[in-house]
């Protein structure tokens, strides 16, 4: 990967001089990558000062926000010359992308004129370092002086004042929060996705790879002086998030519709859920179905996915007016938490299906209360409220002992199935789907699907709830329909 960090010695002897007389004028003071700190005096805003150690709150850190809004933002770090800016900005325009730009001052001292076009197409500015040099390594006067003259910089050439830091890398210490937040700076913003150079993949597979790491809330960077494919990548970006039905917005506006989470031990039934080893005696109900002559059935899905199968799955749950219960595999709930509440959120009932999926059988009770009582905690904190105290055991296989063990620490209803489809296998086709669940459903009926990416549930979905409707059934939530 070539190298394009700005250098003093390749700059043009012209250029090399107006930036000089604009670092001049800005702060009077040295380029702090130009000298180790050792407690001399700079001058800062024209005179001498030792720069303190604040000692007032770091700037957190953003890599994703908290939100179920169908929205993500869109990022470039770094300046690219003029040619490929001016494509990156053409094709933005093309698919009516607002973008966050990270540029360093250095660039942007250099080439004005390239800021002031993002800012005209109506895109945000942010602070992206002075030389983007490995913030981690600086001493905090160099780190605080990297900002804080790129700060300058970008507002003396375009009437901007950023809100937000991101380092080259994306990396960052203590120091680099504490400089930020010295200088004024909101958070330190890194990404949820870092798309690096292609690897010759062919165009299938580069979009099969965006889809699957794209997310609400999510902060995707792109690298705009080091990516060779960076006006390529914006196509098959908006591709992939046209294809879920996500829309790219600025990252001041995602920054603004998110939430914050309340930590965990301030959300209510937190603890509904706790290792208890004294479990010999609990009782438990393995619930398959519900005896009752009502046309009513319950629809539930298992495990986890990418958000484009989630949220296709959502999405026509939605149209046909169905509401579902979400039996959770937690460890991919802790990785997109937007996506489990974005069930909730659209009415559904979250439940536990264990953390890390084992076969519960295979483990010591103490293992498996561990196992489920961390699952409880992150799909709580996930969705910010109790889940529905239901557990369905991975693979469906369950005993009296770890029945008991499962019983003993919350969760006395084990929610099993009627229906199952064996619709993660994917040599199991859309029609095999639906005719086995037409052959199986009757009153009080618990279909067993799953939303695991690359099967063909998505395309069986619909037209099950089409038959099963003309039917005469209705669809109600698993814990409504067994009076949980």
């Amino acid at each position: 990967m070539q190298n394009k960090e700005v250098a003093w010695s390749r700059l043009y002897p012209l250029k090399f001089i107006y930036i000089f007389i604009v670092l001049g004028l800005i702060c009077g003071c040295e380029w702090s990558g130009g000298r180790e700190a050792s407690g001399e005096t700079n001058e800062i805003g024209g005179s001498d000062q030792t720069i303190v150690r604040y000692t007032g709150a770091k700037s957190p850190v953003i890599s994703t926000t908290y939100t179920a809004r169908k929205e993500l933002s869109l990022t470039f770090s770094g300046l690219g010359d003029k040619d490929t800016m001016n494509r990156i900005l053409d094709q933005l325009d093309t698919y009516r992308i607002k973008a966050t730009f990270f540029v360093p001052g250095m660039r942007v001292a250099e080439e004005p004129g390239i800021a002031k076009a993002i800012l005209s197409r109506g895109h945000e500015i942010e602070n992206n370092t002075l030389n983007r040099l490995d913030m981690t390594k600086l001493s905090y006067e160099q780190a605080y002086n990297e900002i804080r003259l790129s700060n300058e910089v970008i507002r003396k050439e375009t009437g901007v004042t950023p809100r937000y830091l991101r380092t080259k890398s994306g990396d960052y210490n203590d120091d680099v929060r504490l400089a930020a937040a010295h200088n004024g700076l909101e958070a330190v913003v890194v990404y949820s996705l870092f798309l690096h150079n292609w690897q010759g993949e062919s165009d299938e597979e580069k979009s099969e790879y965006v889809r699957k790491y794209i997310n609400r809330g999510g902060i995707i960077n792109i690298d705009a002086e080091e990516n060779f494919n960076v006006v390529e990548s914006i196509s098959i970006f908006a591709q992939a998030a046209n294809d879920i039905g996500y829309k790219f917005i600025s990252l001041d506006e995602l920054i603004e519709h998110g939430s914050t989470k309340k930590p965990l031990d301030q959300i209510k039934g937190y603890d509904a859920a706790k290792v208890n080893p004294d479990f010999e005696n609990s009782e438990y109900k393995l619930i398959y179905d519900k005896e009752t002559n009502k046309k009513e059935i319950a629809l539930t899905f298992d495990d986890w996915g990418t958000d484009y199968t989630v949220t296709k799955i959502l999405d026509i749950l939605a149209l046909y007016d169905v509401k579902a219960t979400f039996f959770l595999r937690a460890k991919g709930v802790e990785a997109n938490p937007n996506l489990a509440r974005a069930m909730i959120e659209e009415g559904h009932d979250v439940a536990n299906h264990s953390y890390s999926h084992p076969v519960v059988t295979t483990l010591t009770p103490t293992q498996l209360q561990e196992d489920v009582v961390k699952a409880h905690q992150v799909i709580t904190e996930a969705i910010q409220q109790q889940p529905t105290m239901l557990f369905r055991p991975p693979t469906g296989e369950i005993d009296d002992r770890t029945a008991k063990a499962i019983s003993a620490i919350g969760y006395p209803d084990i929610a099993l199935y009627d229906v199952t489809t064996f619709d993660w296998d994917s040599n199991n086709s859309a029609e095999d789907i639906v005719n086995s669940v037409l052959e199986q459903t009757q009153n009080g009926s618990v279909i067993l699907l799953h939303m695991l990416d690359d099967i063909h549930t998505i395309e069986a979905l619909p037209i099950a709830i089409e038959r099963l409707k003309k039917q005469g059934y209705t669809f109600v939530k698993m814990a409504d329909l067994i009076g949980s």
